[in-house]
Formats: C-alpha cells, structure tokens, sequence
C-alpha cells in the first residue's frame, strides 16, 4: 500500500521515522523533511490520483505514523502529497495541515509543497485541476515549490480582491502562530 514509507505498519513507520530524523537533526543546522503527507499510495498516475479514506482509515492507517514521527522527534518540515485526498489537494486541507498537523500533532516546523504546483489550469490529461496556490495558503503551507512570478502575482491578486488577509499572509510567512485567529 505504501510503497514509500518504511511499512504498512504505521507504528512502525512512526517509529523507523522519528528515530531517523532524530540522528539526522542532532547534527548542528540539519533537519529532516517527511514526506508525502499523506495517503500518497501510488507512483504511477501519482498527479491524477484521488485518494477516498474514510475518516477512521485515514487516522489509523495513513497519519498515524506522521503523527507519532512528530511527536517523538519534531522534523523540521513535512511536505504534502501531490493527491487529491476525499477530493481536495492535500496540500490546499486545512483540516490537514492546521487542525491534524498543527494542533493535533504539534508539528511547529514548515509545510511544503510537493514541486510542480501549478496555476488552476488541470495537468495534461488531468480531470483535476491542480493545486490553487490561494486554498493552498489558506489551509496552511507555507512554502510553494517551485514558485514562480506568476504565482507571486496571484498572490498579490488575491490580496487585493481580499480573497487573502494579511492574517493569512503572516501566518504563511511565519513558523507557528495563532492559526485560528
């Protein structure tokens, strides 16, 4: 199922991971980034995929081993899957990254996206559009990859047309803070 991580098993994986990221992070300025956040199952059609988990699976099977890497050794970042999960870009789930991530977890370090977020337009082939940078903002990523000038100008629009508060821009451009204000 997941062919990704160190084992279905997600103690396991949990376990494998912190223990990992602890070795690498007890070195001076090295930090860990897990990956993919979450229910990233498939390598083949992997932009096209629309993960469906229940509510119960999707704790107990697919974040629970991110949940328990965290927890025991605090990664310096986590970046999200390219999915679609229950219909919605992981990377664009505030009930991901804000409630599981942040207040769930603890998780005080960055959130990132995979690269090759793109404008709304769909993917070549796609019948999802990709990530909007906006929703992706919004639910609490802060770092877009690659990143372009054209995403910097949908920012700046979205801001003008108050789509974007300044809460939300700060809340993007800093580790942790109030993601509730």
């Amino acid at each position: 199922r997941n062919f990704e991580y160190y084992s279905e098993d997600p103690l396991l994986t949990g376990n494998i991971a912190a223990n990992i990221t602890r070795g690498v992070q007890s070195h001076e300025n090295k930090y860990v980034t897990l990956k993919h956040f979450a229910c990233n199952n498939i390598e083949t059609n992997r932009f096209f995929n629309n993960s469906v988990v229940d509510e119960r699976a999707l704790r107990e099977i697919y974040l629970s081993g991110f949940e328990i890497a965290i927890k025991q050794s605090l990664p310096g970042a986590i970046m999200s899957s390219y999915n679609l999960i229950n219909g919605k870009h992981s990377n664009a789930t505030k009930e991901l990254i804000y409630d599981y991530l942040r207040y769930e977890c603890g998780f005080t370090g960055i959130v990132m996206t995979d690269w090759v977020l793109q404008s709304n337009s769909p993917l070549s082939g796609s019948k999802y559009s990709c990530s909007d940078i906006v929703d992706t903002i919004k639910a609490g990523s802060q770092i877009f990859m690659p990143g372009s000038d054209y995403h910097l100008k949908e920012i700046k629009s979205a801001f003008k047309k108050g789509k974007l508060t300044r809460h939300d821009l700060e809340v993007a451009a800093s580790p942790f803070v109030d993601y509730h204000r």
